[in-house]
């Protein structure tokens, strides 16, 4: 049996617009590109040639993936709104507590690996910070070892953002 991946909403259908694309728009392109490619003779010094089956090769692993993936995708959909205690698809803004710190706030988003981006704050539930932040209360100290460090973190806020508002 497969484990099942957790997902937002928002991470499912970003996987399944990817696969559309790759299937729509990338696979039909390095197709014409490899017959381009073809057409030019000799494909033993062909370098066009070669490097459009890299990327084809490519393509179809990333296709194949995502397939699988998809699969086995859990999407959980949690109401927006505020939230008691922290679970995945939150989002949770806490404050550094740690001594010596900046008492500086920050808000993040625990989602599944497939979805962790730290550009855009969203964390995956199973690094070190989204782990020891699951159940926890507004107000509750949580203390999370890193890799720089054990730092000390204050629950501020815990909500879920209504993602149908543009």
């Amino acid at each position: 049996m497969t484990t099942p991946i957790p997902i937002t909403p928002s991470g499912f259908e970003k996987i399944k617009e990817e696969l559309k694309r790759l299937k729509t728009v990338d696979r039909p392109s390095i197709i014409a590109e490899i017959a381009d490619a073809r057409a030019l003779g000799d494909l033993s010094e062909n370098a066009e040639y070669h490097s459009a089956r890299e990327r084809q090769s490519f393509i179809e692993g990333r296709i194949m993936e995502l397939e699988d993936k998809l699969s086995r995708l859990q999407v959980i959909q949690i109401e927006p709104g505020t939230l008691d205690k922290v679970v995945f698809g939150s989002c949770v803004r806490l404050r550094d507590v740690t001594e010596n710190a900046k008492p500086e706030e920050k808000t993040y988003k625990i989602v599944g690996d497939l979805e962790a981006d730290i550009k855009i704050n969203a964390i995956s539930l199973s690094s070190p910070l989204a782990a020891s932040l699951i159940n926890k209360r507004v107000g509750e100290i949580v203390t999370v070892n890193l890799p720089r460090g054990e730092k000390e973190y204050e629950i501020i806020k815990i909500f879920v953002e209504d993602t149908t508002k543009h």
